[in-house]
């Protein structure tokens, strides 16, 4: 398998994600997009990483899978990440508007997904 591309607008950004819609509608998460081309993701208002569905155990390292970020228009860039879990994440982040939109998946599950997300680091 080649590597995936990890644009620098996504790359070395932690990115708030804000849920409208799908399965974690009303919650929070920051998704910290590091260098080396593996993702982070927390409950900002909680102490420990990976608090997401597809996070670790407590007392276990905060699981950091590969991420792929394409740019697929001005501005938009498609951000895809497959947990530990067995669930994919995919959203598209348009940057003019500060949306998001995309799909979380598993085996036997799909979920339409919307929300805006906010660059916290640069």
């Amino acid at each position: 398998m080649s590597e995936p591309t990890r644009d620098p607008a996504i790359r070395g950004k932690i990115i708030r994600f804000t849920w409208m819609e799908g399965p974690t509608k009303g919650a929070t998460h920051e998704h910290t997009f590091h260098e080396n081309g593996t993702v982070e993701w927390r409950d900002p208002k909680q102490a420990t990483s990976g608090s997401a569905p597809s996070a670790g155990r407590q007392g276990q390292p905060p699981e950091k899978p590969a991420y792929a970020a394409i740019k697929v228009a001005d501005q938009a860039y498609m951000v895809s990440y497959l947990a530990g879990s067995g669930y994919t994440l995919t959203v598209v982040l348009n940057f003019r508007d500060q949306q998001l939109i995309g799909f979380a998946s598993g085996a036997k599950e799909w979920y339409p997904l919307r929300g805006t997300f906010e660059v916290v680091k640069r």
